[in-house]
């Protein structure tokens, strides 16, 4: 998941069709979950849809996520789930005939769940890396996202100075990953990098003086900034990279139904639209 600067979709995705699936909690679901929400419908299933489609739990399609990742994956006011993924989600399951829960967990926990069979899929502005391989499978990406870098207003942290700064990354994204990797793979080291449970946490650490700098997502990054005033973004992009949906490795049905679905939102317009309510255009 590493979290990124501009939003940008795959150029196959077309006309913007406005899609909202609500979503509501309840006590079902996986132990690791802080609550479900359930959107689609069984009536909504489309050609995508095996006859026999196998999930964890008949009916449903259980999807990993943190719903700390604004406007990916996030709670309202009154502790409903909603965002980008949750919506394309409940696109998705209603093609397939399947109801929508949101299992929410952290970001490791949710990657582990759907890995080992728990979930029926991740969704958590997730990239593809060679360790998450190991896994899960992947749906085709269907957002672009770019990392960038929070810091105080007036700070001397820059983009060529990183490495001799004290970093805030999320545990478990890809952001964390690459930054605390050795300086001859790109990184600065683990020395320079602490992890955090989510990015608030991190940019709460940040203002605290703890550390310097947070590296996360674009969206995120703007609506931390937005929230919390004395904060900035580093002009210029740290890294960019893809999202797309992990599924347990091997489960090729259910791998090819949920690309299948996928597509047919890209090629309609659903996931644009889907992204443009959340991310105006600028």
């Amino acid at each position: 998941m590493k979290k990124i600067l501009a939003f940008a979709m795959a150029a196959a995705m077309a006309l913007s069709l406005a899609a909202c699936a609500g979503a509501g909690n309840n006590n079902g679901g996986s132990s690791s979950s802080k609550g479900n929400a359930s959107s689609g419908s069984q009536g909504g299933s489309s050609a995508s849809a095996p006859a026999a489609l196998t999930t964890v739990e008949a009916g449903k399609l259980h999807m990993a996520t943190n719903a700390a990742f604004p406007p990916y994956e996030m709670l309202t006011d009154d502790g409903q789930f909603e965002g980008i993924d949750v919506e394309i989600a409940a696109k998705i399951a209603e093609k397939l005939g399947l109801e929508l829960v949101v299992d929410d967990q952290g970001f490791t926990a949710a990657i582990t769940a759907a890995g080992s069979g728990q979930s029926d899929i991740v969704m958590a502005g997730l990239t593809i890396n060679e360790e998450r391989k190991e896994t899960l499978d992947f749906t085709d990406t269907y957002a672009t996202g770019i990392q960038v870098v929070i810091v105080k207003e007036g700070s001397d942290v820059t983009m060529d100075n990183l490495g001799e700064k004290m970093i805030g990354c999320q545990k478990g994204t890809t952001g964390y990953q690459y930054a605390s990797d050795t300086p001859e793979n790109g990184g600065y080291g683990e020395d320079h990098v602490i992890g955090y449970d989510n990015g608030a946490i991190a940019v709460e650490a940040l203002k605290g003086g703890q550390i310097d700098c947070v590296i996360i997502d674009n969206e995120p990054a703007k609506a931390y900034v937005a929230a919390n005033e004395g904060l900035t973004l580093l002009e210029g992009t740290w890294v960019t990279e893809d999202y797309a949906i992990g599924i347990k490795k091997g489960n090729t049905q259910l791998l090819d139904a949920v690309n299948g679905a996928l597509k047919e939102l890209i090629a309609d317009g659903t996931v644009k639209g889907i992204v443009d309510k959340y991310i105006p255009a600028q």
